[in-house]
């Protein structure tokens, strides 16, 4: 078993607006970042509507329906827009991160990474916000304990800005544990210390400049032990690598190998806990070159866990 690639040509379909940092390149660079790798992608389905339903209630998901343009855009707030590919695009995220929890639960794959977008981890119970539709990671998460009957999973949410979105959609679900490591103050202003929902949740914020040292401290004192406390049958990870220093967004000053590091740090706490079961979602990164370098030192190591 080795590492699954779930992707699909629909998620470039879902174009913004000209100078939008969410862009259609992004996904390009992260797939053509990937290439040496050599992994066959695996189409990611069209999600489920009860696998949305999970995370989002019906009228929520209606809403979307019914805001898709049938030609340009339709705006949902100044950052999140529609066009005429996004909800296929944003349906096959979700579902992508649902496939990538089949395959590894399955024995298919020993881990995944879904590169796919719109990204997900913004989007709340009842709001599109931050670029995001649908929770992507958290209706994963949900799926693995309502469909393969698991009892404990993990999310680990390294991306810079903090993932209100999964918080919001986990936070009442004690199964279900969340971590994050951001940069504070930053959009879109939660993720502090004090947010710890049913005492499932733990927000590290880091401060703008905060720089590789720092990343790893948090990570080895805060979020690797909370992890390993929960002994989860299942490691989700966001993955964003807006963190980078080179990214425009936001300025914590990471580097491609501290992505590498915590992504292995993350499969040895899965191969101690959960049998080496990791599924990873791609959220942000908006420099071109420094997104397609860090999401290939992550799947790399992904891919080198259990080559063989």
């Amino acid at each position: 078993m080795t590492t699954a690639l779930i992707t699909h040509p629909d998620c470039l379909a879902h174009v913004t607006p000209p100078g939008h940092p969410e862009q259609v390149a992004r996904l390009e660079a992260v797939l053509s970042a990937l290439e040496p790798l050599g992994l066959t992608p695996t189409n990611a389905p069209m999600a489920a509507e009860d696998d949305i339903l999970r995370a989002h209630p019906k009228a929520y998901v209606d809403t979307i329906r019914a805001a898709a343009p049938d030609e340009g855009w339709r705006s949902l707030d100044a950052d999140t827009h529609m066009s005429v590919g996004t909800l296929q695009a944003a349906f096959r995220a979700a579902g992508g991160a649902v496939k990538a929890v089949d395959m590894v639960m399955g024995g298919a794959a020993q881990n995944a990474f879904v590169a796919t977008r719109p990204p997900g981890h913004h989007a709340e119970r009842e709001t599109a916000m931050g670029f995001c539709f649908f929770g992507n990671v958290a209706i994963a998460a949900k799926h693995a304990l309502d469909h393969h009957g698991l009892k404990r999973v993990a999310i680990v949410d390294f991306d810079v800005h903090h993932g209100n979105g999964t918080q919001d959609l986990v936070e009442e679900d004690d199964r279900i544990l969340f971590c994050s490591t951001h940069q504070m103050p930053l959009y879109p202003g939660t993720g502090h210390a004090h947010e710890t929902g049913v005492g499932n949740v733990l927000n590290v914020p880091l401060r703008e400049g905060a720089g590789s040292k720092a990343f790893r401290d948090a990570m080895t004192a805060h979020v690797l032990p909370r992890v390993a406390a929960h002994r989860p049958e299942l490691l989700l990870i966001s993955a964003g690598f807006d963190a980078h220093a080179d990214d425009p967004l936001a300025g914590m000053m990471l580097v491609e190998d501290d992505f590498a590091w915590a992504t292995s740090q993350l499969c040895d706490l899965a191969d101690e806990h959960c049998a080496g079961r990791v599924v990873s979602c791609l959220e942000g990164g908006y420099d071109l070159e420094a997104l397609g370098r860090s999401a290939y030192a992550h799947v790399q190591v992904l891919k080198e866990r259990h080559d063989g």
